[in-house]
């Protein structure tokens, strides 16, 4: 059973740009993952499972749709918030975070946002709570960084639609209760709605074989002929707009998540270099690895700038998707090369599960690819700077 013993770090005092609120969120959310995932994740990786005994304790700490309004069934807690709380997901492991951020922000959001009030007042309260679990369905075999291509459509057949197509790489999917799917009407226009476990055609296989986000389930939806009730399509947008309104919610999830895993993998490194003793002293006493860590703090001091800076832009609605975009790219791309650096510093011990370094260093090969690859977000950046389009 793993030891943790994080405690946090702060090099910057960033702790006194938060409000009270803030800090007993994330104590709340620290204490959950110290006492629930740390002792378990490592086994549950190893062996490529899921640990779904998670979920309600994920609901009791408001990770589900945290700044979802409370007539909702969420918690109606600011921007700040869910960050601080993907942040202290991640700092456990990358695959508890994203179960948490896909059902925030790709099925709670869109409901809320896109949705009926109908469909506000059956779907959300039981998600907040856990009782119901989402996905969500965007990427296809074919189009991941251009979704604009995807092939999965409907068909209006008077009071309901026929779905067909595929979607893959979705969080959740071997066991999500319903599924926020984005798929063409016959203009071809996009359009997102709910599609439901149980209706007849509706399949999701899981993605085994993975190295990346083992504890993580993962899969594909497939829609074959399926009927669905046209009170289940979202009525309040049209076009890409609306799943790329999901993902730039996600992805600021994700600039938060990414530094509770630099964070973990640095605190790792940093204690065991005090503890390792070669050539009659401490390793941490070496020059080279002095260095190592003095980037890494530094690296995430910058990262908790840049994610606290963008959470009071999105407090105010003033967060540009570009802006998102950078924040993603450079938070997971930091973390991804500190838990390099960190394993280095660990030797061989840090490939094994004793350390949870590898571990996060395989999981952010997914986050660095999902919800936007590190190129495509060093384009979305280019364009945002230059005016032109690198994409076409």
């Amino acid at each position: 059973m793993a030891d943790d013993r994080f405690q946090g770090h702060d090099y910057y005092q960033v702790d006194e740009l938060l409000t009270e609120e803030h800090k007993l969120i994330r104590d709340t959310a620290r204490t959950w993952v110290k006492q629930n995932v740390s002792p378990i994740i490592e086994e549950y990786a190893q062996r490529s499972e899921f640990p779904k005994q998670l979920i309600s304790g994920l609901a009791e700490i408001g990770a589900f749709g945290p700044y979802i309004p409370q007539e909702y069934g969420g918690s109606g807690l600011d921007q700040i918030s869910y960050g601080i709380i993907m942040q202290e997901l991640e700092r456990g492991d990358s695959g508890i975070r994203s179960t948490a951020s896909v059902q925030s922000s790709l099925v709670m959001y869109p409901i809320y946002t896109y949705g009926s009030e109908a469909q506000r007042r059956k779907y959300l309260p039981k998600l907040a709570s856990g009782e119901l679990i989402g996905c969500f369905g965007l990427t296809e075999p074919d189009h991941g960084s251009n979704p604009g291509g995807m092939l999965t459509n409907f068909k209006d057949l008077g009071d309901h639609v026929i779905l067909n197509g595929s979607k893959m790489w979705i969080s959740n999917a071997p066991f999500a209760d319903i599924a926020v799917v984005w798929a063409k009407n016959e203009e071809g226009v996009i359009q997102g709605l709910v599609v439901e476990r149980g209706m007849e055609g509706f399949t999701t296989p899981e993605t085994k074989g993975k190295w990346s986000l083992r504890a993580s389930a993962t899969g594909e939806l497939v829609f074959d002929n399926v009927k669905i009730p046209k009170e289940n399509i979202f009525p309040n947008v049209m076009g890409l707009k609306g799943p790329l309104g999901c993902l730039n919610s996600a992805r600021y999830g994700i600039s938060w998540g990414a530094i509770g895993a630099a964070m973990d993998c640095y605190d790792t490194a940093l204690r065991y270099s005090k503890e390792r003793i070669q050539f009659g002293r401490p390793i941490g006493g070496f020059q080279l690895q002095q260095k190592k860590l003095a980037e890494m703090i530094t690296e995430i001091t910058k990262a908790q700038l840049l994610a606290w800076r963008l959470g009071t832009l999105k407090n105010e609605s003033r967060a540009t998707p570009q802006q998102i975009s950078m924040a993603k790219r450079n938070n997971v791309d930091m973390a991804i090369k500190i838990a390099r650096e960190a394993r280095q510093i660990l030797g061989g011990m840090g490939i094994t599960g004793e350390y949870p370094i590898m571990r996060h260093s395989m999981n952010l090969e997914s986050v660095i690819t999902y919800e936007g690859t590190h190129d495509i977000h060093l384009l979305i950046t280019g364009m945002d700077i230059t005016g032109e389009n690198a994409f076409s």
